[in-house]
């Protein structure tokens, strides 16, 4: 919890129990967990938080930069701790996993973007879909 609060102080935010909470359950539960989950978590140091107050702080800590949202067609939000890195996502389409995948090519954001010369694009988020290994052997039999 020391440590989200230093986090949060950077960031030059208020540091309050639900925040600290937040952050640390993301940070503890590490991949790509969904609000629930979060939540789930943050409540062993609370003891209560309603699912209204995670997306709050969750919102919030998006906003600064301290945690990465990524929205997956079909699928909850999902957070992660931001480690200040450009990265995509490769998603299993039976089970729903989610992996990072380093970037396509370059430094961000990574991608060329036909686009005219006064659009400015700081980020490209690229999804790739198909069966992980635990997934691969029963999708052919």
């Amino acid at each position: 919890m020391a440590r989200a609060a230093a986090r949060l102080r950077e960031a030059q935010l208020r540091v309050t129990v639900q925040r600290m909470a937040v952050l640390t359950a993301i940070e503890e539960l590490g991949g790509h967990p969904d609000a629930d989950s979060v939540r789930v978590r943050a409540q062993e140091v609370t003891g209560g938080l309603p699912p209204q107050a995670v997306y709050n702080v969750l919102r919030v800590l998006t906003e600064v930069g301290l945690v990465r949202c990524t929205q997956i067609t079909g699928h909850p939000a999902r957070y992660e701790a931001d480690r200040r890195n450009n990265h995509h996502h490769f998603v299993c389409r039976f089970c729903g996993d989610v992996m990072n995948v380093d970037c396509a090519i370059g430094e961000a954001p990574c991608l060329e973007a036909d686009l005219p010369e006064s659009y400015r694009v700081d980020e490209a988020a690229v999804t790739y879909w198909g069966a992980c290994p635990r997934c691969a052997p029963a999708e052919h039999g």
